[in-house]
């Protein structure tokens, strides 16, 4: 059964619906692949001893582009490799030889809804080119396995496109902010993978990917990349309730457990839902089997 995905959270206040909800702490910006016009390629020239907050993207000396994947307090992106990566100005490609293929990707959602395409989330990959191509064989494949099994958990198998209780469409408007809800006071209600909600998440997520998603939020239900971009948009770049970021989990070995920490850990960590995060814990399982790779410790939190 779906649950009521509420919301990508952004910080670490909570409102209560189902899912801890909150307010973006920072201005996101494009990520590697956008759908941004040409001039996005315009960023910032990185300076020393400046902070940079994962995601951001800057211009170096020899003029190539990086962005940063953790945190850090300005270090310099050619030496600090783990802080930063290259980063495609010029959009990014689609990494090859993902690791998984379309029948494994079937054998994991038999009974999918038919937006949820594999090509679609094929597409989406060129949004953040380090998914599940980082590190060894089988991190990436762990990583794959651990996103696939946590969006099929919020999407009761990727069958669920929008949020089931339309009750709580018209409560997803924070009319305070100074954007407002431009599409429309019901339009910020959970679509996709991971069900992004909230007017402020369709824009931090949308000015991330380069798409006007707070104007047109039924791009997210209606385009199956978009769709799949906003998922890896959370995956990549959010941490939540939890610490770190759920790719950052995987790949620095930190556990699954994290990554539902990031996604819904308020609800489900610590106890207080132990029954989803088994069912969460369950699908990862069988989907590094079916992938051929480990688990690795830590699953649960």
């Amino acid at each position: 059964m779906l649950k009521q995905r509420t919301a990508a959270v952004l910080s670490a206040a909570a409102c209560a619906v189902t899912l801890t909800v909150a307010a973006p702490t920072a201005t996101a910006v494009p990520s590697a692949g956008s759908a941004a016009p040409a001039a996005s390629c315009n960023f910032t020239v990185w300076t020393a001893g400046k902070a940079y907050v994962t995601g951001n993207i800057v211009k170096y000396t020899n003029g190539q582009y990086y962005r940063a994947t953790h945190d850090n307090p300005g270090y310099d992106p050619v030496i600090s490799t783990w802080f930063w990566e290259p980063y495609n100005c010029g959009g990014g490609t689609t990494p090859s030889g993902f690791v998984v293929s379309e029948a494994q990707f079937n054998q994991m959602f038999p009974n999918r809804n038919p937006f949820y395409t594999y090509n679609g989330l094929k597409a989406a990959l060129s949004a953040y080119p380090g998914f599940a191509n980082t590190g060894s064989d089988t991190i990436k494949k762990r990583e794959a396995a651990a996103f696939l099994a946590n969006v099929g958990h919020e999407t009761g198998g990727l069958v669920h496109v929008v949020e089931q209780d339309t009750n709580n469409y018209p409560h997803y408007c924070d009319a305070q902010r100074p954007y407002g809800c431009p599409a429309g006071q019901a339009a910020y209600y959970g679509r996709g993978p991971i069900q992004l909600s909230w007017n402020y998440n369709y824009k931090t997520a949308g000015d991330a990917l380069g798409i006007d998603l707070l104007h047109n939020p039924n791009l997210v239900q209606t385009n199956s990349a978009v769709a799949w971009k906003t998922g890896l948009w959370y995956w990549n770049t959010q941490r939540g309730p939890g610490s770190m970021t759920p790719h950052d989990a995987i790949v620095n070995d930190r556990g699954f457990g994290e990554t539902i920490r990031s996604i819904n850990g308020t609800m489900e960590c610590n106890g207080a839902n132990p029954g989803q995060v088994q069912s969460r814990i369950n699908s990862f399982k069988k989907f590094t089997q079916i992938l051929g790779t480990s688990t690795g410790g830590n699953l649960s939190c």
